[in-house]
């Protein structure tokens, strides 16, 4: 309660009575509504209620029975409404001395091609091409400002290309051999020599200098540059002067002086928010200004400045920090994400998306790494083109040389027939030692039984198709000559004289295909040098013998395996017989010959049909005897058996590994003896080293490891010792080859013995990207779509796939692209 008193020893008029009246009336209301109003409501914060209706851009201060908006930096408005400032607008280009991109809330300066941004986000500086793979150029790289240059050492000079280096000859052509007097490219006309110029440079009025252009580099300027008649005219932005040398910029000197404003004791948050940037909060000394979480009270104690977090341990970032306006945020380096505690780094499994790479990829911690299948090389990072291994060097080939998905195929003309390494070709009058193939097939009658066998020494090869069906081929099939097979050279052969060919077809009930161990034949023991007994065949006239057998259920839609006789098996046989030209006589001819053979083989073939009604037939393999086919009891029986080519391992039957071959009498996987190699897995013979030493290591899973090949410079008649150098004038480069490659246009070679087209003398040294024409005795550049990475090469290579080079003289597969890319 309010108690007014007046002063008794004061005797005033009564107009004083009066006016201490009214000032004690005035003095009661004021105080007692303020005191009302204080009791009635409290001051709202909108700000945290959302009840602002501040911009998204804007900044909400809480005032007393009010608030404020007000726009976040780099935005402009009365904070209900905010527009983006465009910095880039500045006179000063917001500072950026080359150029300026304009993005919501703020700016980010960029260099041109050749410079990098400082750490200050606006000056550029110059960047040292040089620095990285040499600038790509072959010799010397010169760094300039904004640009780089290549060179060449004394006695070469630049191709068109400007990276690549060219020897400069005695003699030839104008541009290759004189004083051109060009500046950077010479062209070659009918009417003489023609100068041109590199990109961003302009021919002067001799028609032989280049003028450098601000379209180059910036002209070598660090900041602006101005073209003039004279060349370019150098300038450095605001706060920055031009150096000595005319080019490069130097920051001017300043400093810079905060003021530091008193504080005013009769202000107030009421007036202005009190002059603070953020919160206000009225005190007895006056205004105390404060700001929010990320920014820091300067010195005028009104203005708030953004605090780095990312200065502090980097922000708890895992990577990369990156400051914003009173906050931060944490980003991950190029391969990783960021994790939900928006702090941490993931490496990004890049082999988890569809298409990464076009063959085979593999991840690694930041990155990822694509490879691809033999025969195919990795162009672009992530895709693998088909190698045309006949642009190099004709893939080796003697002859023809055809270019196949992942692969190539050598061919011969007619009369020839390819060497076992698949790139010689031999005349067909002439027999390889060791690689002919050697197959029996014999028939036997004991009272009414027949017996029949096919015996087979080496060549042999099992492709099972289903636990019930496989394929079984013994020799090589002929094609006619001068028509080179498809796929696979290595199991085709040619011949003079056609072959006598011949198929049959067997039909078996109640049986089951399936090659299983019957037993040892009655000349003992397996061969331990071979993995098969190799036994030379006195008589052996057939030459491919192929058996295909396959199991069938008569109701194929609706029965199931409850009744065995529904099972039918068919064995198929195609056979192929050599007509041996020596054999003929004036009473025999060759047409004698074949009709004797023929006679023959259909002998042959009804007691074979004899014997598989009896299930007499077998085929012998280093001393093993394999069943054909089962009756269906018996096939039940060995079910669950590993058939031949497989070996049981944990429980599973395995299949036997290339390098290795099943033995049927240890009834497991063996490595494939010296002097053999095996190529394909679950086979089960090794095949026989050629040569007449017949050599090799012991497991050789390819039949470049067999030892005695002629070495690189050397050759014979069947590619193995004894070997002869390569005369003068030849070279080979690859091993176990029968001829030597000529150098062609007449060139030799320092010595006998070369090993490759660079040791031929030519009368130009060709550096990467060329090639020598032995016919012209010159370089000549790459076309586009071909590349050559060495020195002294007479080819080029093409481009993977369907990739292509921008340019010619290309050095190198990098430089292979995708088409539109």
């Amino acid at each position: 309660m309010m108690h007014f008193c007046c002063n008794r020893a004061h005797r005033g008029t009564a107009m004083d009575i009066q006016r201490n009246m009214v000032y004690n009336l005035f003095l009661f209301l004021f105080l007692y509504g303020h005191i009302s109003l204080g009791m009635a409501s409290q001051d709202v914060d909108e700000c945290v209620e959302g009840t602002d209706g501040c911009h998204i851009d804007a900044i909400c201060q809480n005032t007393p029975r009010s608030y404020k908006c007000i726009c976040k930096s780099g935005y402009t408005g009365d904070g209900k409404h905010c527009k983006d400032v465009d910095e880039c607008e500045r006179e000063d280009n917001a500072g950026c001395v080359h150029e300026c991109v304009n993005i919501p809330g703020n700016y980010r300066c960029t260099c041109y091609d050749g410079f990098r941004l400082a750490h200050d986000g606006h000056n550029c500086l110059d960047l040292d091409e040089c620095m990285e793979g040499n600038g790509g150029c072959q010799q010397i790289c010169i760094n300039m400002m904004g640009s780089y240059e290549c060179r060449c050492r004394e006695g070469f000079f630049l191709s068109d290309n400007q990276h690549t280096c060219i020897q400069r000859p005695e003699e030839g052509f104008l541009c290759m051999n004189r004083n051109h007097g060009c500046a950077h490219i010479c062209r070659e006309t009918p009417k003489g020599v023609s100068c041109e110029c590199r990109p961003g440079f302009e021919l002067t009025a001799n028609q032989k200098d280049c003028k450098l252009t601000c379209n180059y580099g910036n002209g070598g300027c660090q900041h602006t540059c101005d073209d003039t008649d004279h060349g370019p005219r150098c300038g450095c932005h605001v706060k920055f002067v031009l150096h000595s040398d005319g080019k490069t910029c130097i920051g001017e000197r300043r400093s810079d002086q905060t003021p530091s404003a008193p504080i005013l004791a009769n202000e107030t948050c009421s007036v202005n928010n009190g002059g603070c940037d953020s919160q206000c909060h009225d005190a007895v000394t006056g205004v105390h200004c404060s700001c929010p979480m990320g920014f820091m009270l300067q010195a005028d104690r009104k203005t708030c400045k953004d605090i780095d977090e990312c200065r502090a341990n980097n922000g708890g970032c895992d990577h990369n920090c990156r400051n914003s306006v009173g906050s931060f945020e944490c980003g991950c380096k190029k391969g990783y994400k960021l994790l939900i505690n928006e702090r941490g780094c993931q490496d990004i499994d890049e082999c988890s998306f569809d298409r990464t790479c076009d063959h085979i990829c593999v991840n690694i911690p930041g990155s990822f790494q694509c490879l691809c299948h033999k025969g195919y090389a990795l162009y672009g990072l992530t895709h693998c083109g088909d190698i045309d291994e006949c642009s190099i060097n004709k893939g080796g080939c003697k002859f023809g040389c055809i270019n196949t998905p992942g692969g190539f195929v050598c061919t011969c003309p007619a009369g020839f027939k390819l060497h076992w390494n698949l790139k010689d070709c031999v005349e067909l009058v002439k027999r390889l030692t060791g690689m002919s193939s050697c197959a029996a097939l014999t028939c036997s009658r004991n009272g009414k039984k027949d017996t029949c066998s096919l015996t087979c020494s080496t060549k042999t090869f099992l492709q099972p198709e289903s636990d019930s069906s496989y394929i079984f081929s013994c020799g090589f099939p002929v094609h006619k000559p001068g028509v080179s097979p498809k796929q696979n050279t290595s199991h085709h052969t040619e011949t003079l004289v056609p072959p006598v060919k011949q198929r049959a077809s067997f039909k078996l009930k109640d049986s089951r295909c399936g090659l299983r161990v019957r037993g040892r034949s009655a000349r003992g023991e397996e061969s331990t040098r071979h993995g098969s007994s190799h036994t030379p065949c006195l008589d052996c006239q057939l030459t491919y013998i192929q058996l295909k057998c396959d199991s069938l259920w008569k109701n194929k839609g609706r029965s199931t395996r409850s009744s065995l006789n529904k099972e039918i098996t068919r064995i198929s046989l195609e056979l192929e017989a050599e007509v041996k030209v020596e054999e003929a006589t004036s009473s025999c001819g060759l047409t004698c010959l074949r009709q004797r053979l023929e006679r023959k083989i259909k002998s042959i073939l009804k007691s074979l049909r004899k014997s598989i009604n009896q299930e007499r037939f077998v085929i012998r393999l280093a001393s093993v005897e394999y069943e054909v086919a089962q009756k269906g009891g018996r096939a039940i029986e060995q079910g669950e058996n590993c058939t031949p080519g497989q070996h049981r391992m944990w429980g599973k039957c395995a299949i036997c590994p290339p390098g290795t071959y099943y033995s049927g009498q240890l009834d497991q996987c063996q490595a494939c003896p010296q002097g053999t190699f095996q190529e394909k897995e679950g086979q089960l013979l090794c095949d026989l080293c050629p040569g007449v030493e017949a050599s090799g290591p012991q497991g050789a899973i390819i039949i470049t490891a067999c030892t005695g090949q002629c070495p690189p410079g050397q050759f014979s008649t069947d590619g193995y010792k004894p070997c002869q150098l390569c005369p003068r004038g030849m070279y080979q480069p690859q091993a176990g080859r029968t001829h030597c490659i000529p150098c062609g246009g007449g060139l030799s070679t320092r010595q006998e013995g070369a090993i490759s087209f660079q040791d031929c003398e030519t009368k130009v040294q060709c550096s990467p990207g060329h090639y020598y024409n032995t016919t012209l005795h010159r370089c000549i550049r790459c076309t586009i779509g071909f590349y050559q990475p060495e020195f002294r090469q007479n080819y080029c290579i093409a481009c993977p796939g369907n990739s292509s080079t921008d340019f010619d003289g290309s050095t190198s597969i990098t430089q292979c692209k995708s088409e539109g890319t």
